[in-house]
């Protein structure tokens, strides 16, 4: 499948020159191992996969023996392997590196030889199980990999054209018009399928929302396992999180409250699964912040957060993990907008989802005073506009699922920090329009932020 990353790749392959190696980081299933496969095939003349989840025995007797003895780690690696290395046109993957650390503290000699390129690649990486007891490599640059994205959906689906329409009518701040209704359903289409790559893959296969379900909790269920594996000594508290996660996106203030794991539940105790899950990059964690400026982590609430499922695909699966979902009429409810749930709950996580894939961190503003009305105020997400200047640098953003609304805290918030802010975005299921100053953002325009 055609991912944007590959770009990326490329990037670093003609500006490094192998000075650097590169860690890609990602969830499991994400697609890393297949893209980096795609990438040595068509970018060098040859190159050597060592998967650490499968080695053989001959393999890992060349890592055990002679990984910090350069040449003839490299001559075994060239033997065992079968492959031959050209010096400056090869690239050696070390896959599920978090797997064999000591392979991933040897790219520094490796990279210091400079005959060959390396790429890494794993999920849990920066696991304190995966990085005790070894030195972590100034020679490697980590670039992180997310479920597809909007456009690379559509590409799989055999649809070139849509997206490049949608980012002139952006550009140029016009409605789609007549292409609004056919962008939409594409997009539900995607929100309810998510940006796996298998279950991208089966849903092009066989549009069947049905068979996409069971590729999903597959997924679920390979994550599950991944935390009974590698969240020793505080597995339970892990799932518990996990587990809670669709509950807390239920509410309509979707901060995540601990008491609902427990009564006497207190951050300190659970700090440790929330970093785990968003190491594992199974999760993203928006943070409250006390104001809207640059530098918004130094003014971020450490108590006040929510959480995130990576893959809306995947959170719509989470949901419904208690029952087994049978048939397509749940599937069809949901494309149609017409299912008996919090549909802000997709909304906002896929919005979640989109921003992260396109490089903003996830911030966000609540002032819960019961006392004074005009502090009251939640903002959904807050991002930097793309160059900063003496004032107004962040754009808040509004998140609406349904038709009929109104913008009070929006307003509220305008008013009480007017230097601060650059454009408002209201994003919703309608067609783009401005008004007041706000501009109204078709959902499927959100990546283009």
């Amino acid at each position: 499948m055609k991912r944007k990353i590959y770009n990326d790749l490329l990037r670093w392959k003609q500006k490094e020159q192998g000075k650097v190696a590169l860690l890609l980081e990602g969830a499991r299933r994400v697609g890393k191992s297949y893209i980096v496969e795609e990438f040595a095939k068509n970018e060098y003349k040859s190159y050597i996969l060592v998967n650490f989840a499968h080695l053989s025995r001959d393999m890992k007797a060349v890592f055990d023996n002679y990984l910090n003895e350069t040449d003839l780690f490299l001559k075994f690696l060239q033997n065992v392997s079968g492959v031959r290395l050209y010096e400056r046109n090869s690239l050696i993957v070390f896959d599920e590196v978090q797997k064999y650390p000591l392979a991933r503290q040897a790219i520094k000699h490796l990279v210091a030889d400079g005959r060959y390129d390396y790429i890494e690649t794993g999920s849990l990486v920066s696991i304190n199980e995966n990085t005790k007891g070894i030195l972590l490599p100034s020679e490697e640059r980590s670039l992180a990999m997310y479920p597809m994205d909007f456009e690379e959906f559509l590409w799989a689906m055999g649809d070139e054209m849509t997206m490049p329409f949608v980012k002139e009518c952006f550009d140029r701040k016009m409605p789609m018009g007549p292409m609004h209704r056919k962008a939409l359903t594409l997009f539900r289409q995607y929100l309810i399928v998510g940006g796996m790559p298998q279950a991208v893959a089966e849903y092009v296969k066989s549009g069947s929302f049905v068979e996409v379900d069971l590729v999903k909790r597959d997924i679920l269920t390979l994550y599950r396992r991944s935390i009974d594996k590698h969240s020793k000594g505080y597995k339970e508290k892990v799932k518990a999180v996990f587990d809670q996660i669709p509950g807390e996106l239920q509410k309509h203030e979707k901060r995540f409250q601990l008491s609902d794991l427990s009564e006497d539940a207190r951050f300190r105790s659970y700090e440790t699964s929330f970093l785990w899950l968003q190491d594992a990059k199974i999760i993203n964690m928006c943070y409250g912040v006390t104001e809207p400026q640059v530098g918004m982590r130094l003014r971020q609430d450490g108590l006040t957060f929510k959480c995130y499922m990576g893959d809306t695909g995947l959170l719509i699966s989470h949901a419904f993990d208690e029952k087994a979902i049978q048939g397509e009429e749940l599937y069809q409810k949901l494309l149609l907008g017409k299912l008996e749930i919090n549909s802000g709950m997709l909304v906002e996580n896929i919005v979640a989802q989109m921003l992260m894939a396109s490089g903003h961190k996830l911030f966000f503003y609540s002032n819960p005073s019961r006392d004074n009305a005009a502090e009251r105020m939640e903002i959904d997400f807050l991002v930097e506009k793309p160059t900063l200047t003496n004032a107004h640098n962040i754009c808040p953003i509004e998140v609406k699922s349904g038709k009929n609304y109104t913008l009070s805290s929006l307003k509220k918030f305008r008013t009480k920090f007017a230097k601060q802010l650059s454009v408002p975005y209201v994003v919703h299921y309608l067609d783009y329009k401005e008004d007041d100053g706000i501009a109204y953002l078709p959902i499927y325009m959100v990546p283009l932020l």
